[in-house]
């Protein structure tokens, strides 16, 4: 892909569509996405999975390989890490929205293996719509980021996961464009009304758990992180 692809992609805003009263029409229509170069080469749409009633987002990176093949997030190594981790953390995944920054997965071939390569910045730019979108179907009480890419999707490039993780932001003040997530449709006809205001909170992707050199540190601070958005969950 050249340096002229990357900059023209178009968004995914034209693919969305403006009628759309629930996440499983958004889950439909992103199938469909052409919105970056990405969809090539990716087997499918990964769209997001859980309730609208759900009270926790958590938002990640992009899918991976097992993700790709699936259509479902975090079902892969990272997703099974994250799940227990969850678990843990006292979260109740029946209470879960998960989802990615970028809805396709960006990779590199070498030989016959897919080896993941980290979205680039106007990926993220190109499909940030789609979430705008799921958020607007969504009235979680906390956002977790997992990860440098979630983080920049929500809270802007100047925002650093290591200096800032572990700590309640309120949301979605804290958003880069807080106006994008600030109103939400509240019948078909059109009426909106406030965001209820929520928590947000950065922390690790769960893939840098399995990266690291200590595991066993990585993890207990990725759950240490999780609990803290438990306990900022209304009682």
């Amino acid at each position: 892909m050249s340096e002229t692809e990357t900059e023209t992609a178009p968004g995914a805003q034209q693919f969305i569509p403006p009628q759309a009263d629930t996440i499983d029409e958004l889950r439909a229509a992103a199938g469909g996405c052409r919105g970056c170069e990405l969809y090539r080469d990716a087997t499918q749409t990964v769209f997001g999975r859980g309730g609208e009633e759900a009270r926790v987002v958590l938002v990640g990176e992009q899918p991976g390989d097992m993700e790709d093949q699936k259509g479902l997030p975090f079902v892969g190594p990272a997703g099974r890490l994250l799940r227990r981790a969850v678990d843990d953390a006292g979260l109740d995944p029946a209470q879960l929205y998960l989802t990615n920054a970028v809805k396709h997965f960006r990779f590199e071939l070498r030989g016959r293996r897919r080896i993941h390569q980290t979205p680039d910045r106007v990926h993220v730019t190109a499909c940030r719509p789609w979430l705008v979108a799921e958020f607007a179907r969504l009235r979680p009480d906390v956002v977790v980021v997992l990860g440098a890419t979630a983080a920049k999707a929500l809270l802007g490039p100047s925002f650093r996961v290591t200096r800032q993780r572990g700590a309640l932001m309120p949301w979605p003040a804290s958003a880069q464009h807080p106006e994008d997530f600030a109103r939400v449709p509240v019948d078909s006809a059109g009426k909106v009304a406030d965001a209820p205001a929520a928590r947000l909170l950065a922390t690790i992707h769960p893939s840098a758990v399995l990266r690291a050199d200590d595991q066993d540190a990585a993890y207990a601070g990725l759950v240490a992180d999780l609990t803290v958005a438990a306990s900022a969950l209304p009682s």
